[in-house]
C-alpha cells in the first residue's frame, strides 16, 4: 500500500516511524512545509528508500490537490485542523482513503455521500482522544442492557519527576491548540441532570472533580467537549443516564490557575489592540509560554486514558474500567502523546489499506471500528490497555 502522510510534526513523526516499520506499507510520501527539517529527520532515522520527502504548503489548494492526485491508497492527515476539509475534499476527489485525528468538521461531514460514491473510506477522530477512547466506548457498552454512567478521561502531562515548573505542565501537543480547548465548553450529565458548561466555565469548582491514577497520584478532571454527541449513535437512552462526561486530567492547581486567566480575559477570542496592532490573545500566550514549557533531555511525558462505564448486564449492576498509561520512549524519542496519536493514525491507515476495515463513506470510531484488531496492534507497539470489571 502507498501512503501519503501530510504533516510531520510531533504526531506526524510518530506516524512516519510506525508506517516505515510496517511490512504492508510499500511506499510512504511524507509531506510538510518544513522540508529541510523533514529531510534531516528521515536521514537521521535511516528509514530507507521507501520514504520520500516532499515539500507542500497545504494552505495553497492547488499544491495540495496536485500532491494527492499522484495516486495513494491512503492519506493520513496530521495537518492543522483548519485544513481538514480541504484535505478530505482532495482525497475523495482522487479516490484515496483518509484518516485524521480531529473532530469531524461540517466540511468533512458534507463529503459523506461523495465518499460512498467514490468508494472512499473517511476515518476521522482516530488518534488518542478522540480515537482510542471512542473505540473503547463502543466496546465497553456492548452487552449492557442499560447504561447509567459513562465517564471518559484523557491527558498528556509530564511524569511527576518532570513536572517541576509552576504550571506542572509541559507541551506534548500544539500549545495554541491546548489554549483553544480551554474555551471549548461542554455538555455533561451530573446526578441525572443535563449540565451545559459554557466556554468560560469549564474550570469553575462545581465542574471539576478529582481522579486517582495509579503511579501518578491525584489529578483534577475538568469537562472537555460534548459527551452526549458520542453516546447517541450507540442507541443509549441519554435521558436515563446518571453521570456522563468527557474530561481532561491535569495536576492539582491547574484549574485554579486557568480559572484566573479566564477571569482576566486572557483567553478571550477577540483580539486586543496594542499600539495600534491587533494581537490574538491565545497566540500571544502560546508564544510567550512555550519556551518555558518544554521537556528537557531525558524527561518523559505521560499519555493517560480512562473510560468508566456502569450499568446493568445480565440483570446485575456492573462497572467496566479501561485504562491506558503510556510513557515517552527514550530510545526513539517519541513522546507518549505522539505515540498514542501518531501510531493510532498509522494503524487506521493500515486497517483500511489491508482490507480489515471495508466500510465506505464517513466512519465513526465509536460504531465502525472493532476493538479487537486495534487492541492487538497497540499491544504490538508496547501500548497496553487494562480492563477491570467490578
Amino acid at each position: 500500500m502507498k501512503v501519503l502522510l501530510l504533516g510531520t510534526g510531533m504526531q506526524g513523526r510518530a506516524a512516519l516511524h510506525d508506517l516505515a516499520a510496517s511490512p504492508v506499507v510499500s511506499e510512504i510520501t511524507a509531506a510538510d512545509r518544513e522540508i529541510v527539517a523533514l529531510e534531516q529527520y528521515v536521514a537521521a532515522r535511516g528509514f530507507g528508500e521507501r520514504v520520500r520527502c516532499r515539500h507542500v504548503d497545504a494552505a495553497h489548494p492547488k499544491a495540495l490537490d496536485h500532491l494527492v492526485a499522484e495516486g495513494f491508497d491512503v492519506v493520513v492527515d496530521l495537518l492543522p485542523a483548519a485544513l481538514m476539509g480541504r484535505v478530505a475534499a482532495a482525497a475523495v476527489r482522487h479516490g484515496a482513503h483518509l484518516v485524521n485525528t480531529m473532530y469531524v468538521s461540517p466540511e468533512v461531514r458534507a463529503l459523506a455521500d461523495a465518499a460512498v460514491a467514490r468508494g472512499v473510506t473517511i476515518l476521522p477522530e482516530f488518534g488518542m482522544d478522540p480515537g482510542i477512547d471512542l473505540v473503547l466506548l463502543g466496546e465497553a457498552v456492548r452487552g449492557f442492557e442499560e447504561v447509567t454512567d459513562v465517564l471518559s478521561y484523557g491527558s498528556g502531562i509530564p511524569e511527576p519527576a518532570a513536572a517541576g515548573n509552576p504550571l506542572r505542565y509541559k507541551i506534548s501537543w500544539t500549545f495554541e491548540g491546548v489554549l483553544r480547548s480551554y474555551r471549548r465548553g461542554a455538555r455533561v450529565v451530573r446526578d441525572g441532570a443535563l449540565v451545559r458548561v459554557g466556554p468560560t466555565e469549564q474550570f469553575l469548582p462545581e465542574h471539576v472533580h478529582e481522579v486517582a491514577v495509579e503511579g501518578v497520584g491525584l489529578l483534577e478532571a475538568y469537562p472537555n467537549g460534548d459527551a452526549l454527541h458520542f453516546l447517541e449513535p450507540l442507541g443509549l437512552d441519554t435521558t436515563r443516564l446518571r453521570n456522563a462526561g468527557r474530561f481532561t486530567l491535569r495536576y492539582p492547581g491547574h484549574c485554579q490557575f486557568w480559572r484566573t486567566m479566564v477571569a482576566l480575559h486572557l483567553l478571550d477570542d477577540e483580539p486586543v489592540e496594542v499600539d495600534g496592532t491587533e494581537v490574538d490573545r491565545k497566540r500571544f500566550l502560546a508564544a510567550a509560554l512555550e519556551p518555558h514549557l518544554q521537556y528537557g533531555e531525558g524527561e518523559r511525558d505521560l499519555g493517560i486514558l480512562r473510560l468508566e462505564v456502569a450499568g446493568t448486564r445480565e440483570g446485575k449492576r456492573q462497572r467496566v474500567v479501561f485504562d491506558v498509561l503510556d510513557r515517552k520512549d527514550l530510545a526513539t524519542g517519541l513522546s507518549a502523546m505522539s505515540r498514542l496519536v501518531g501510531f493510532t493514525a498509522s494503524i487506521g491507515a493500515q486497517l483500511i489499506g489491508t482490507g480489515r476495515l471495508t466500510k465506505r463513506g464517513l466512519l465513526s470510531p465509536v460504531t465502525d471500528v472493532p476493538w479487537a484488531p486495534l487492541a492487538l496492534e497497540l499491544e504490538q507497539r508496547g501500548i497496553t490497555v487494562t480492563r477491570t470489571v467490578s
